[in-house]
Formats: C-alpha cells, structure tokens, sequence
C-alpha cells in the first residue's frame, strides 16, 4: 500500500538543488504554483523529471509542461527566472505536444549564457502545479545532483490515492486544450502583457486587441462569451475561470500573473488603449474606468463589508437595548471585530487596487499602512494647530514645511490614487535602478513616494474639496432643509466614493456634541436606506446566482447602516442601479428636510431607528423617519426595478464587439 502511494521525481539537469522558498520568484517561492524544487544548473542540458505525456510547450520555449500516465500529476519544467521575455532564444526544444517521455530523457536545451547576458537568472524550476489536489508530502534532497538522479519523494494524499486504487482518478489537465485555444487566438503568448481572472472571467491585457479572434474564442466548448472593457480583452469561462487560469498560467509561466510583471503590463496596455477623441467620449471613459477601479479594487473585501455591517448593526441592538455596555469589554471586542475592516481598509484597498492597477500590492498594503499608523492617526485626530490655510488647520511640519495631516483609516479614494501612482512610477524605477540595487531601493523609493504624495498633497485637496462642499451643505441647509435634503439625498454617496463626506461628519459631531441632535444626520441616514432598497430590488430580481451572493448580504449590511457592499459591490458597479438609489435617497432627503426630522445619535439607516428618539419623549421625528425610510426604500427599489437593473447587466459591456448574452454572470 505504501509502496503504491509514492510519487518520484529526478533532477532536470546538472547542478545544486535548493527549496523552492529559496528560488527567487515570488510566485514559485511563496507555493502559488504547488509544490517542488529549484536547480542551479552547472550545463544547459534539460531533462524530463518524470515519465509521462508532453502537454504543453511554451510558445516562448521557456517551460514545459508534463502529466504522469497513473498519477496524473502535472509537473512544470520552468527554465530560467523571467526568461519569458527573451522569446525563445536561448532554448532548443527537443519535444512536443503529446509526445511521451521517460525520465532523464532530453527534452530541450538552454544556452546559459545568452541567459545570463541577458540578466536574467538561470535556476530551473520544477513544480507539481496540481500538487495541492494530489500530494499529501513532497521531501527533496538538497544538494548537488547530476542530471536524472533521484531527488525528490513523495506520496499521494488519500483522497487521490483511492481514486487511483479503485480506478476512479480523474484525467489530468481537463482545460489543458481549452487554455492553449484561448492563447492561441488572443494573439499567443507574443501578445499578452499578462492576464489575471475574476470571479467568471479571464482577463487579458494584451499588447493589440485587433489580434484576438473573438468568433473562434466565443465558439470555444466551454467559453460563454467574449467582452472589452478598461483596456481588458476578457474570456467569460463561469464557475470554472479559476481552473482555465492555472492551465493558461501553465502554458504560458508565471511571470504572465498579476505579481510583478503586471505593473509593466498594465502601464503599456493603458498607453495603447484606445482612447475616444470627443470631449464628452472622454468624459464617458474616464468615469467608466475609474469606477471599474473602483468596484475592482472593492470586490475583493465586499464580503467581509458586508459581514462587518451586520455585526454593527448586531452590535448596535445590543446597545440600544442595554444589553451590552459601551463602556464594557464585551462592547470593545465586538467592535472590534465588526471596525477594524473599516478601520484598517486604506490596508486592503491600497493591495487590491495595486493587483488592479498594475502596482506591486505588497508595497501599497505598507503604504495604507503608512495611513493608519498610529502616530498618524493620532495626529490627525488631535487638537494641535499651528495655524489655517484654505479653511485647514495646519497640525504638523514636514522638514519645516507646514502640513495639515487627514485622517485616513475608513478611506478607499487616496489609496485608488496611490496605486496609480504606483503603477507609474513603478516601471519607471525598475528602468532606472540596476537589478542588483532593485530589491531594496524600488520598495523604498516607492513607499516614500507614493505616502508622500498622499500626506502632503492628495489629503489636503481632498480636505479643501471636503470643507468646501461641507460650508455650501451647510449655507444650503441654512438656506431650506428641503432644498439641502434633496441636493444631499441625491449626492451624499457620490462624495462618499470620493472621500469628500469626511468634513459633513465633524459637523454632525459638533451638532451632537453642542445640540444633542443633528438634522443633517438624519438626512444622510435617508441616503444609506436608499442604497438598501435598490440593492433588495436587485437581490429580489435577479436570477444570476452570484449576483445574489453579493447583493442579499449588502442589503442587509446597508439597512444596518453600512452601504459599501451595496454601493461598490453591486449598485456602483451597475451605474444605473446607483443612479436610482441616488433617486429614491433625494426624495428621502427631501421628506427628511421637509417634515424637518432630528436624529439625537449617530447610528443612521434602518438599524439606527431608536436615534431618531427624542430623549425628552418621542416626538414627529421617530415617525418621520419611518414615513421618509419607507418612501426611500419605495422610490429606489421601483427605481432600480424598472430602470436600474437587468441581469443582461451582468455581461453587457458597451465595448464589446457584439451584443451581450443575456443570463450570463459578471
């Protein structure tokens, strides 16, 4: 039985064996690509680690790819670090497709040191790319080795060895075809900057769209469509997007995944993206991939926003009801638990919208970092002024010069633009640098910069755009609470997406504080409520499954007064589904302003119902909120049922070469 578990694996050429952790590939070392080994290589002769059938070649030559005859393992020989970008040239391929092979049989050549003028590194790289699926143990023999030796052992993990005992183990590379069609007819290899996936779609950044062939590729067995969309070329798979990815990833190396290559790629393919020549075409496409940006860089974390919005409002009946103390430990827990998502978000937006925009994420995840620090915060929140300008206080100096420091943590719009940021300067200091310095002086140059730039130039517009519009809100609302619950009704959430909201809340604050109520509270209180109910109206209407997954769960999050999950994840996403939650928010706004009902605490949307509770004895304002939260939801849900929302939604793109399928998920 033992015997029958083991897997073997021999050297695929002369030299040092090392860990794979110790290869100098982020994707390879970190296990992204399963299990194995690195090879210092002393010659260029290349050897098959196992026996089995060829079932990829690399168009560049760099890798090629093997599955064994009983096992069905997929192991990737992978020759040289980066050398994808030499095309080629160094390697001599002594098989092909569907060829079968032995172990310690030729099966190509690599010129090491045309590798090495090339400054690229030469180690050799073998990884079980299924091995999560089919390896329980994996143990290698460091050290030196010559070709086709014995190095590495292992054995199946139960659930594959069974399969294998009882004759029920499932073919290997089942969308091995399917991935070398689609890089076949997206140009090859030559035309892809690099590709990452969503959760339905392949998404290309190719080098020219006009080589891809969108009737092949939409006839493919198991392809549903093709779309284009903010510089992407995207193959529309379904549920399994994520199995045709590692099989593309295998063909064509890892170097093609959203890691470090990608900001390169993501820089040359937005230089040639096509852009429209009319000024309002401009317009149009700038809004369109800015919140393509946006909801990109969201999605990732709707999930737990949603999640986090549930506990609030949990957390908010336990207050309200005195279950639970404010002041207890059991309060500062749940909070916890439920805040540091929003808290620590500039963390997770500044990784997410690094993958999206071509940055390194790791670099913006310290940068939003950078944001939440403590110190930073502690300054930003502090009473210390050394003076005003443009309606800010001036709370800290940088080398003497006088800075206002914002608050940051809950904030997605600084850290969008910090990855862009990035995602320009970070190709341009790989130009720049010498390899050998690159390591450490791109991450430091990178960090300083890009937090610099935040700190000192993006926060302070964004603080004079923010007190700017919070003295017109204010003068409006001086002016006619109608008028001002309509214009705020209707563009609160916009400035929420922009961070210009953050100096409305100090306002609230101060009311609370000085008052003990805030009339403007309770008209921002409308707009959460009528993110709500076009959300329901798309949770109840759609039939898409995954549509549903997101948007039940941000329905319940935004009626608990935390709007994110609807607005990023499904109603921004949509644009007409924002547009009429805007609708049904500005007529809120108006019957919150026109019934002139007060709020006495922060809590707003549905959750926060006892807020709108006179302390002194219930008053109209507890009934007015429920009159314009019931109209709110009415207006945005009837809204977004007729106008805002269809599930053609989900796959029409207007760029697209042809019209959209209906049925079909995002």
């Amino acid at each position: 039985m033992a015997t029958a578990q083991r897997v073997t694996l021999v050297t695929p050429v002369q030299g040092t064996v090392c860990a794979l952790k110790d290869v100098q590939d982020p994707v390879f070392s970190a296990g992204m690509m399963g299990r194995g080994f690195g090879v210092q290589p002393s010659n260029g002769q290349i050897v098959a680690p196992v026996s089995g059938t060829v079932t990829m070649v690399a168009e560049t030559k760099h890798a090629i790819g093997i599955t064994t005859p009983n096992d069905n393992l997929e192991v990737l020989i992978h020759m040289g670090i980066d050398t994808v970008e030499l095309k080629g040239a160094p390697f001599t391929m002594n098989v092909q497709a569907d060829e079968q092979v032995q172990a310690g049989d030729v099966i190509a050549t690599m010129d090491l040191k045309a590798v090495q003028a090339a400054d690229k590194q030469t180690t050799i790289i073998v990884a079980v790319t299924n091995s999560s699926d089919k390896l329980a143990t994996l143990d290698v023999d460091l050290g030196d080795h010559a070709a086709g030796e014995l190095v590495a052992t292992g054995e199946l993990n139960a659930n594959t060895f069974n399969a294998k005992r009882t004759g029920k183990l499932p073919k290997a590379g089942k969308y091995d075809d399917l991935a070398a069609q689609i890089i076949e007819n997206v140009g090859g290899t030559g035309n892809i900057n690099s590709v990452i996936h969503c959760i339905t779609r392949l998404r290309f950044y190719l080098k020219d769209e006009a080589k891809a062939n969108d009737d092949v590729i939409t006839g493919l067995k198991g392809v549903i469509d093709v779309a284009k969309a903010g510089g992407q070329y995207q193959v529309v798979i379904g549920p399994a997007v994520t199995d045709v990815y590692d099989a593309v990833i295998k063909q064509i190396g890892p170097e093609f995944s959203n890691d470090a290559e990608t900001a390169k790629a993501v820089a040359e393919t937005n230089a040639a993206a096509n852009r429209p020549t009319t000024t309002w075409g401009l317009v149009k496409w700038g809004m369109s991939n800015l919140i393509g940006v946006i909801t990109g860089s969201m999605i990732p974390v709707i999930g737990l926003l949603a999640a986090s919005g549930i506990l609030k409002g949990i957390l908010a009946l336990l207050t309200t009801f005195k279950l639970v103390s404010a002041t207890a430990s059991t309060y500062v827990i749940i909070n916890a638990m439920s805040d540091s998502v929003f808290y620590f978000l500039p963390i997770f937006v500044g990784f997410t919208a690094a993958k999206k925009l071509g940055a390194d994420p790791v670099i913006m995840g310290i940068v939003g970092g950078v944001l939440t620090y403590p110190s930073i915060v502690a300054i930003a929140g502090g009473s210390k002024t050394l003076g005003s300008f443009l309606g800010m206080s001036i709370n800290a100096d940088f080398f003497g010069l006088p800075v206002h420091v914002a608050s940051y943590t809950y904030s997605i719009f600084p850290m969008i633009a910090g990855a862009w940021l990035a995602s320009k300067l970070e190709p341009w200091l790989k130009r720049v640098i010498p390899t050998v310095l690159r390591m450490i002086f791109v991450p430091l140059f990178e960090v300083v910069i890009v937090s610099g730039a935040i700190l000192l130039f993006l926060g302070p517009i964004i603080t004079v755009l923010s007190t700017g519009l919070a003295n017109v809100i204010v003068s409006i609302y001086n002016l006619s609470p109608a008028i001002s619950g309509l214009v705020i009704g209707a563009f609160y959430q916009v400035l929420v997406i922009f961070g210009l909201h953050w100096a409305i809340i100090p306002i609230v604050a101060n009311d609370i504080a000085t008052t003990g109520h805030s009339y403007l509270n309770a008209i921002v209180s409308a707009t959460m409520v009528a993110q709500g109910g076009a959300v329901l109206a798309i949770a109840l209407k759609s039939k898409l499954a995954n549509i549903q997954e997101l948007a039940w769960p941000a329905t319940i999050s935004a009626f608990c007064g935390v709007t994110e999950p609807a607005m990023y994840g499904i109603n921004l996403k949509y644009g007409r589904a924002f547009v009429t939650a805007s609708v049904g928010a500005a007529v809120g706004g108006l019957l919150t302003g026109l019934m002139k009902v007060n709020m006495w605490g922060f809590t707003g949307s549905l959750i926060g119902f006892t807020s709108f509770v006179n302390p002194k004895g219930m008053d109209f304002s507890f009934w007015g909120f429920w009159i314009s939260s019931i109209v709110t939801i009415i207006v945005s849900f009837t809204a977004t049922w007729l106008f805002g929302f269809k599930d053609a939604d989900a796959e029409a793109v207007k760029t697209a070469p042809k019209k959209r399928r209906l049925g079909q998920t995002a």
